[in-house]
């Protein structure tokens, strides 16, 4: 790929293209995991409850568990009984089905028009409860709930916390008499999406806040490229940049006080971080080349950023107090989109080679480099606050789908819309407890 092409792709990512769908988002499970745990799912009694429910709990929770790559649900058909609470449940029948734990559940009416949902999991081989709670939930908060119930098992099971009960954020472009773009929040099995902004102009980039309250993200209503902060609670935002020329890819530092961000105003794009709070700009890579993409590390000492310094798109590392960057990719002709986990222990990237693009984790220690997906287009790869998942956009045809694949590579599936072209998606946050 002659280095014109390479600036060119890396331009387009530093402006970015976004596209995804105000149309319900469907789920379809491609690729399961191999040795996962074996767990019932049985459906939750409401046969007490005076209306029917839209969302159904315990699909819900099987699906986010599958999901996982961690878990296997058995298919209902194949359930030798359906308890609702602990002292119906016949241990030997479910363990010559081979299940390890089941999780059972009620939905009854409550007098101030609540709900109150029941849950217990039950471990299969000790034949004793593992979690029990009773939750009361509005209606409207019912697939919150399932998704909160469904992290709750994960926890209990694999000791790390689940992230059902957090959100995604994407951009989505629709054709109808004119082309239209949207910043949609969705739930991360695609429900509930809630649009933020909509847009004639292209939207791009969006960045969560660590609190979650916020996005950033780039507009070109005005034109051309420039960053705006949008607080989701009230709708309002303001203009962070709109130097001359490319101002693009913000990213937030952990502590959610500074923006690191791209700036072309001196000539060449390079990285710069702004605290929020003062627009106070910090310079840090000063080279002709195009430096974009930059993604803190999790102590917020570092930035990780795309530079095409040496030839082609690899990824490289600079302290925030400034310096020589350090180059970090070194396999494969492109390398790109860099995220970090949680922990600061891998990193998730768009791996070009031989002209497949596909998302690869580097693991920071060792420097082993292993393809999680088998595409030819894939792109923005984004962890999950656990670190056990990444989200990323892949093309289909001529529009672009979201897919999530476990850290490991052995379960993938794809969130799929009706309409429109989803792209740039990024996982929120933790939601604060209870």
């Amino acid at each position: 790929m002659k280095l014109a092409s390479i600036k060119a792709l890396l331009l387009f990512a530093l402006l970015g293209v976004s596209i995804p769908a105000k149309a319900v988002i469907t789920i379809e499970i491609t690729e399961g995991a191999e040795g996962a745990i074996p767990v019932a799912v049985v459906p939750f009694d409401s046969s007490k409850l005076p209306i029917k429910l839209k969302a159904d709990v315990a699909e819900i929770v099987s699906n986010n568990l599958n999901r996982s790559g961690v878990f296997e649900v058995l298919d209902q058909a194949q359930y030798p009984a359906r308890p609702h609470y602990s002292k119906q449940v016949s241990y030997p029948q479910w363990r010559a089905r081979g299940m390890e734990f089941i999780v059972i559940g009620r939905i009854l009416n409550k007098n101030d028009g609540q709900l109150d949902v029941q849950f217990q999991l039950l471990d299969v081989l000790k034949q004793k409860q593992l979690l029990g709670y009773s939750f009361p939930v509005r209606l409207r908060n019912l697939r919150s709930t399932a998704h909160e119930i469904s992290d709750l098992i994960y926890e209990k099971i694999t000791g790390v916390r689940g992230a059902f009960n957090t959100r995604i954020a994407f951009i989505s472009a629709q054709q109808n008499q004119s082309r239209k773009y949207v910043l949609q929040v969705a739930d991360t099995d695609g429900f509930n999406p809630q649009t933020v902004l909509e847009s004639d102009e292209p939207l791009m980039s969006p960045s969560w806040s660590p609190d979650g309250q916020s996005l950033a993200y780039v507009s070109f209503e005005n034109k051309r490229p420039e960053i705006f902060i949008q607080h989701l609670s009230t709708a309002k935002r303001s203009k962070i940049s709109g130097f001359k020329g490319i101002n693009g890819a913000p990213n937030w530092s952990p502590d959610g006080k500074r923006l690191a961000l791209v700036l072309s105003k001196d000539r060449s794009p390079d990285i710069y971080t702004m605290e929020v709070a003062t627009k106070r700009l910090t310079r840090l890579t000063r080279h002709r080349a195009i430096d974009t993409e930059p993604v803190w590390t999790p102590d917020g000492n570092s930035i990780i950023f795309t530079s095409d310094r040496s030839g082609g798109p690899q990824l490289y590392e600079i302290s925030i107090s400034g310096g020589q960057p350090k180059r970090l990719t070194f396999e494969g002709s492109y390398n790109s989109a860099a995220d970090l986990s949680p922990d600061g222990k891998n990193i998730v990237m768009v791996y070009g080679d031989r002209g497949r693009y596909q998302i690869a984790q580097l693991q920071r220690e060792s420097g082993n480099l292993i393809t999680l997906t088998d595409n030819t287009l894939d792109e923005s790869p984004s962890f999950s606050p656990n670190g056990r998942m990444v989200l990323y956009a892949s093309t289909q045809g001529n529009k672009g789908v979201l897919y999530m694949v476990s850290l490991d590579g052995r379960s993938k599936y794809k969130l799929s819309d009706q309409a429109g072209d989803i792209r740039e998606p990024v996982w929120g946050p933790y939601k604060k407890l209870r």
